[in-house]
């Protein structure tokens, strides 16, 4: 009997079962999430929640894009977590963006879309959005101290804001831990 090379020899069953659990393995790995973009609502682009028009209230916008592509706007901050940290929001989000109050009009924000998990919220503001108490959203810590100072409330992370703070039958305002 002649030997031959391994590699030469035909693959045993559980060896060509190794090798295409790799090739799975590699090509899970090289698969990316859909890339989500914030849009820019028009004149007519309503609240997913009330029907509200966007454009007709004062103080930072919030989107959900889906893993489908489409996004759900919300016209107060108040909304966007209040979906977000529901246990009953199942949709895969693909990201979820909030406008920039360091770089737009408070009472008439247009653009400077950000993402929602690299904000600086700022809660307890005397400023109110279309639902009342509402959060600012800031792209730096600064950005949101300079508010702060201005408009008085307190800083937060993405993570930091809880359910009970967006509770839109008024959550903000029963916090007593909050510094004004």
């Amino acid at each position: 009997m002649i030997a031959t090379p391994r590699a030469a020899r035909a693959a045993t069953p559980r060896q060509m079962w190794g090798g295409l659990l790799m090739l799975a393995l590699l090509g899970a790995c090289s698969h990316t999430a859909p890339s989500a973009v914030a849009q820019e609502p028009n004149a007519d682009t309503a609240c997913v929640l009330d029907g509200m028009l966007l454009q007709d209230f004062p103080g930072p916008k919030g989107q959900i894009v889906y893993a489908e592509g489409k996004p759900d706007f919300f016209c107060d901050l108040m909304e966007l977590f209040t979906t977000l940290r529901t246990p009953e929001q199942k949709r895969a989000v693909a990201g979820a963006y909030v406008q920039d109050m360091g770089k737009t009009d408070w009472d008439h924000p247009k653009g400077n879309w950000i993402p929602a998990k690299t904000a600086f919220f700022v809660v307890g503001s005397k400023l109110h959005g279309s639902m009342g108490p509402t959060l600012g959203a800031f792209s730096s810590a600064e950005e949101a101290n300079k508010f702060i100072q201005q408009q008085g409330g307190k800083q937060l992370r993405f993570e930091q804001v809880t359910p009970e703070m967006a509770d839109l039958t008024g959550g903000v305002m029963h916090d007593s831990g909050m510094s004004h």
